[in-house]
């Protein structure tokens, strides 16, 4: 086989070009993410196959466990309460999803501007993220308390005002996370648009509607990926203000992983549940990606 040599360079054979030396310079070596997904792996991978692994027995937390084949997932499909916590699960999701992203899209926007004393308020609203879930719930049960709390009436004790309950504190702690990714994508947008816009008559509102929302289109796509997974593992929150209640009205599926194992002891059908729980939500995760064009993401800057 012979070789040609051009004047752009040499080249191989099947007629690609050769690395240059510098072609990899400033490239960081593949052994700086060592630790972190040795991190990943031992507190992510190995307990989710643990968890798998133990699906598959019966143990009740003491002693050794015992095998007990396709037991536990026969249980998990059979069970109505499963159900019943997918739709509550599903409903919350959708509904946290539509809640977080109109207020924290509208905030991000308004935080990417030049208003006075933006950057204080910008700083003061992302506070509740920086609390943890745990915190926030006890701070939320204690305000909603029916006797010394400031709600009249027993907000939590119905279903309708516990659901919401779950959504607006969820939403309080996490709106600020997301209005920071709006409002980095919102100061992408060039302000050679705006002003195209400006002098061709456009209002405000016309330019949020016809500039600010199809530019941010793929800021809303990682936003909202981000919402709905996280939305799948809300946890301590139910756990906290409604336990599930009113009866099982917010009884989502990671409560109920916890009533298997913290309250029956049946460790074999809760790792069951998480199990179902971590395919499901990989699933979803997927198809969000899929359908959203999330991986194939490209630039909306003009120009590129």
């Amino acid at each position: 086989m012979s070789i040609s040599v051009t004047k752009g360079g040499s080249r191989s054979g099947a007629g690609r070009p050769r690395r240059s030396a510098g072609a990899n310079a400033g490239r960081p070596h593949a052994a700086l993410a060592l630790p972190a997904v040795l991190f990943f792996a031992f507190f992510a991978i190995v307990p989710m196959v643990l968890a798998f692994g133990l699906s598959f027995t019966k143990w009740n937390g003491l002693g050794n466990p015992q095998p007990a084949g396709l037991a536990n997932w026969q249980k998990l499909f059979e069970d109505g309460r499963l159900t019943q916590s997918l739709t509550v699960t599903v409903l919350l999701t959708v509904v946290s999803w539509a809640f977080q992203t109109v207020v924290s899209l509208l905030l991000g926007v308004w935080a990417a501007g030049r208003q006075r004393n933006r950057a204080i308020l910008s700083a003061v609203f992302f506070v509740p993220f920086l609390l943890s879930s745990t915190a926030i719930s006890l701070l939320f049960y204690a305000l909603l308390d029916p006797n010394f709390g400031i709600m009249p009436g027993d907000t939590l004790g119905s279903t309708n005002g516990a659901f919401l309950a779950i959504v607006f504190v969820g939403g309080w702690q996490f709106i600020p996370f997301h209005t920071l990714i709006y409002q980095g994508g919102a100061r992408q947008i060039p302000e050679v648009l705006y002003q195209a816009a400006a002098i061709d008559g456009a209002g405000r509102y016309r330019q949020f509607f016809s500039i600010t929302l199809p530019q941010l289109r793929n800021t809303a796509t990682t936003s909202g990926v981000l919402m709905i997974v996280g939305s799948l593992t809300y946890f301590e929150t139910v756990l906290i203000l409604t336990q599930g209640g009113p009866g099982t009205d917010t009884a989502i599926v990671p409560y109920l992983m916890y009533e298997a194992g913290f309250k029956s002891y049946d460790f074999g059908y809760a790792s069951a549940i998480a199990s179902f729980l971590v395919v499901a939500a990989t699933a979803l995760s997927l198809l969000l990606v899929r359908l959203s064009g999330f991986g194939a993401m490209r630039s909306t800057r003009e120009g590129m």
